[in-house]
């Protein structure tokens, strides 16, 4: 076979870019498993609320739905990294199919304990630790460098479309005719994003050229860490995703009272403040496409987070409906817009050889801090009043951002220093189909 012909048939197997035939397999992947994760959002708190009426039942479940981002992001980012992301994603979400397959079947015995309801909801965010990384390491490869905007922002559309809209519409609907059909969609979700996952080009990356001796997982661990603390701009993101997390867990936790018994707002406006707030996250994200180009990068990123920031102060200082509606838009335009570009820009800091890692760190703050934030927003509403959390959820948003801005503000368009990365990072980062 002549190398015109290898190459010819390499271009058609690894295709590139987001509008290659590989990257809207993939997109349509992670739309379909979204659309399960929004309708289980909504089937299994409802499940446990219609058939327990405990409080004690309900926080269970949602502990144990949220336990594993805290416990082990950091080593399955570091699995993720040793193994190729197309073979973790298809079994991640075989693994995920089965798993509610089981709980179908339970549900259809009888009604299941809250022990087995937690540990199905712990199982689930379990594999959902693989299948994420896993994800965001083979849009990185699908798209080409310049286009982590374009591709971020599809992807977090997408995210904010199935798990806020499409997903919980249809949990709902299908609830409403027997829990166990609003399951079982959650599992055949799993099943197409494998299928489609699975006819997806196997990038080239760590799993397929590293050396067959490789460190231990803790090794590996480490050496993300210490990447993460060395590097003045990873260390400011991930300083100021952490204070955002327990900032937004805060907010979230008591806007709602907040809108009820400050505000005097029914369950419909509650309902349309969350959809505003989804809408214009979605904005943000289109948004973040487009406006790095004219205003630059760094500059839209700050003013997402300090949006953000703003809008949780005025919340506290202006209780009127006005500032709660306009606020919800600004607050949510400036996280889709926050969200976008601090994930391209971490992409484009990051080795591929510890990306999973990296991207592990990240969820485990932006995820695995919401108990902490949401425990402490109401230890401090209860001490004092609802207001006074989300002033400090305000206060510490921008306090942090402020002390942050001058590494934030910096430009990165040149590949990664790889002088504190491991040496098989630092011969990866040569590749230029995975960087």
């Amino acid at each position: 076979m002549s190398r015109t012909t290898r190459t010819s048939r390499v271009s058609r197997e690894r295709p590139h870019g987001v509008r290659s035939a590989a990257f809207r397999r993939l997109s349509w992947a992670w739309a379909v498993s979204m659309c399960g994760d929004g309708a289980r959002a909504v089937a299994l708190p409802l499940y446990v609320t219609v058939h327990s009426h405990a409080p004690l039942a309900v926080a269970a479940v949602a502990t144990a739905e949220t336990l594993p981002w805290l416990l082990g992001a950091l080593p399955a980012g570091a699995l993720v990294d040793r193994l190729p992301p197309r073979t973790v994603l298809v079994v991640a979400h075989a693994l995920r199919a089965v798993a509610t397959a089981g709980l179908v079947a339970v549900l259809t015995a009888g009604a299941p304990s809250v022990a087995v309801l937690c540990a199905f909801a712990f199982v689930l965010t379990a594999l959902e630790l693989f299948a994420d990384p896993a994800s965001q390491v083979m849009m990185v490869r699908l798209a080409r460098p310049d286009e982590l905007e374009a591709a971020n922002s599809r992807f977090y559309s997408i995210s904010t479309v199935a798990t806020g809209l499409v997903g919980p519409l249809a949990g709902s609907a299908l609830f409403a005719v027997g829990p166990v059909w609003a399951f079982a969609l959650d599992g055949l979700t799993f099943v197409v994003s494998a299928g489609l996952t699975a006819t997806l080009p196997a990038p080239g990356g760590p799993a397929a050229t590293a050396g067959p001796r490789r460190p231990r997982v803790r090794s590996e661990m480490a050496e993300g860490a210490r990447l993460l603390l060395g590097h003045p701009e990873l260390r400011a993101l991930v300083v100021l995703v952490a204070a955002a997390g327990l900032a937004v867990s805060a907010v979230n936790t008591l806007l709602p009272l907040y809108a009820v018994d400050q505000l005097a707002f029914g369950p419909r406006a509650v309902g349309l403040v969350v959809t505003v707030f989804g809408v214009a996250a979605l904005l943000g994200a289109v948004l973040a496409a487009r406006l790095p180009a004219r205003v630059g990068g760094a500059r839209a990123m700050i003013s997402g987070m300090a949006a953000a920031g703003a809008a949780f102060t005025a919340f506290a200082l202006f209780p009127r409906p006005a500032v709660l509606w306009l606020g919800c838009a600004l607050a949510g335009t400036g996280l889709g817009l926050w969200n976008v570009l601090c994930s391209s820009r971490r992409q484009r800091l990051t080795p591929p050889a510890v990306l999973g890692r990296v991207s592990g760190v990240y969820r485990m703050l932006a995820w695995g801090l919401n108990p902490v934030g949401s425990a402490l927003a109401g230890i401090a509403a209860a001490a004092t009043t609802v207001r006074a959390p989300l002033l400090l959820a305000g206060v510490l948003v921008l306090a942090v951002l402020a002390a942050l801005a001058p590494v934030l503000r910096r430009e990165q368009n040149s590949s990664p220093d790889m002088s504190t990365c491991p040496p098989d990072a630092k011969q990866l980062a040569d590749v230029p189909s995975s960087w």
